[in-house]
C-alpha cells in the first residue's frame, strides 16, 4: 500500500488491493500481502503449503515451540493438552465470575467524565480471567499485563528481528514468575488450568518447564490481546453506530451476534503471517517456496465479494462468515472465551450507558494487535 493510500482510512485501502492488487509483494524479497476473503481462507485452510513455522531466528534461540507457530504433529499435541481447558463447557463454568468482574469494573468507571476504557476495562477483565486460570494472585495482576503488552508489542521483532531489551526482559521476568509458580505447584498440587497442565501426563512423559513457560506465554496471547481488542471494537461500533447501543438495550438476545459482526467490522488482529512451503499461485500470482505471506485478515472480513453491505455494521447480520478468529487448525484457542467475554461487555454496557462516546476518535487503525493502547471515552 503507498503512503497516500494508508493516509486514507485503511479500509479504502484494503478496497483498492482487493479491487486492482489482491496478491502483492511490498518489496522485492519482502512478504506478500493477501486480500481477499477466499484467498485467505484458503491459506488458512491449508496448513502444509502455508506453514506457520515462521521465524528465521535459529532452533536454539527459539526456546520450545509455540503453538502458535508450529505445524503438526508439534502443534496436535500442544493444542490437545491445552484445549481441555478452553473447551466451551469450561468456559461456561466461569460465566457468573466473568460476570462479577465486568460489573465491579464498570462500577468504577466515571460518569461524564473522560477516562480510558482500556485501562478501567479492556485490558484488566481479560487478563484477570486468564490469569485465574493460571493461578496468578490479585496482586501480581498490573505486573502480569504489562509483561503481556511488552511482549505482544513486539511479536514482528521477537519473530524476525531482533527483540528489543525491553521485549525481552518482559519475557526474562515473567519467565521467572511461572517457574516460580510451576516449582511450587510441583510440590502441592492445585485446581487450576497450570496446575492440570503441570500434573498431565502424555506419551512423551510430563512437559518439562519450557514446554509450561510457552504454554503460560500463549495463553496470555490466545486469552488477553483478542478480548481487549474486542472491547475497544465495541466502544468504537457503539460510539459511531449509537443506535446498535439502544438496540442492545431493548433486544440483549442480539449481543451474541454483535460480538461476531464487531469480530468482523473491526478484527482484533488484522493479519497474520505464513510461510510457503512449496512454490503456490494465488489469485494469478506465483510465489516461491520459502516466502512469507500476509493474510490481510481485516481486508477479508470486509470483501464484498462475500459480505453483502460490507462496510456497513449490521449487528443481526447472517450469516457471518468472518475470520476475524482465525480459521483451520490454528483457529484461535480462546475464541469462545473472548466471545462470551464481550457478550458480556456489551449486555452490561448497554443495560447501563445511553451513550459512549469516544473524545479522541481518531480512524480506526489496522496493525495494532489487540487494538489501541489507549481509547478516551465518556460515557453517559
Amino acid at each position: 500500500m503507498t503512503d497516500e493510500q494508508a493516509a486514507m482510512n485503511p479500509y479504502e485501502g484494503f478496497k483498492l488491493l482487493r479491487d486492482h492488487a489482491p496478491v502483492t509483494q511490498l518489496e522485492e524479497g519482502g512478504p506478500w500481502q493477501v486480500a481477499r476473503h477466499a484467498d485467505v481462507h484458503a491459506i488458512l485452510r491449508d496448513h502444509e503449503t502455508f506453514s506457520s513455522e515462521v521465524s528465521i531466528r535459529p532452533p536454539e534461540e527459539r526456546g520450545a515451540p509455540s503453538m502458535l507457530f508450529s505445524d503438526p504433529p508439534v502443534h496436535h499435541r500442544l493444542r490437545r493438552l491445552v484445549s481441555v481447558a478452553f473447551k466451551p463447557s469450561q468456559i461456561q463454568k466461569q460465566e457468573e465470575q466473568i460476570r462479577e468482574r465486568c460489573k465491579d469494573l464498570l462500577d468504577a468507571v466515571p460518569a461524564q467524565t473522560e477516562f480510558d476504557l482500556v485501562q478501567a476495562l479492556a485490558a484488566p477483565l481479560p487478563v484477570m480471567v486468564i490469569a485465574e486460570m493460571l493461578g496468578v494472585e490479585d496482586g501480581d495482576m498490573a505486573t502480569f499485563k504489562a509483561w503481556s503488552d511488552e511482549i505482544f508489542s513486539n511479536i514482528g521483532e521477537i519473530l524476525f528481528g531482533t527483540p528489543s531489551a525491553e521485549s525481552e526482559r518482559a519475557a526474562e521476568e515473567m519467565n521467572a514468575y511461572f517457574l516460580g509458580r510451576i516449582d511450587e505447584i510441583r510440590n502441592h498440587p492445585r485446581e487450576h488450568l497450570l496446575g492440570q497442565l503441570v500434573a498431565t501426563e502424555t506419551e512423551d512423559g510430563k512437559l518439562d518447564d519450557e514446554e509450561l513457560l510457552s504454554f503460560c506465554r500463549l495463553l496470555l496471547i490466545a486469552g488477553n490481546e483478542t478480548t481487549t481488542g474486542l472491547i475497544t471494537a465495541s466502544a468504537r461500533i457503539f460510539h459511531e453506530h449509537p443506535q446498535t447501543l439502544a438496540r442492545l438495550k431493548s433486544q440483549p438476545e442480539l449481543s451474541a451476534s454483535f460480538v461476531e459482526e464487531a469480530l468482523r467490522y473491526y478484527s482484533p488482529f488484522s493479519a497474520t503471517v505464513r510461510r510457503t512451503t512449496k512454490s503456490v499461485e494465488i489469485a494469478g500470482q506465483t510465489i516461491a517456496a520459502g516466502e512469507l505471506v500476509v493474510p490481510l485478515i481485516a481486508s477479508a472480513n470486509r470483501d464484498e465479494r462475500v459480505f453483502d453491505a460490507a462496510d456497513t455494521f449490521q449487528i443481526d447480520r447472517s450469516p457471518n462468515q468472518h475470520l476475524g478468529l482465525g480459521f483451520g487448525i490454528h483457529v484461535c484457542l480462546g475464541a469462545h472465551l473472548a466471545r462470551l467475554e464481550g457478550k458480556i461487555v456489551a449486555e452490561q454496557m448497554a443495560q447501563r450507558f445511553r451513550s459512549v462516546t469516544l473524545t479522541q476518535p481518531k480512524t480506526a487503525t489496522v496493525g495494532e494487535l489487540g487494538g489501541p493502547k489507549e481509547l478516551m471515552v465518556i460515557v453517559r
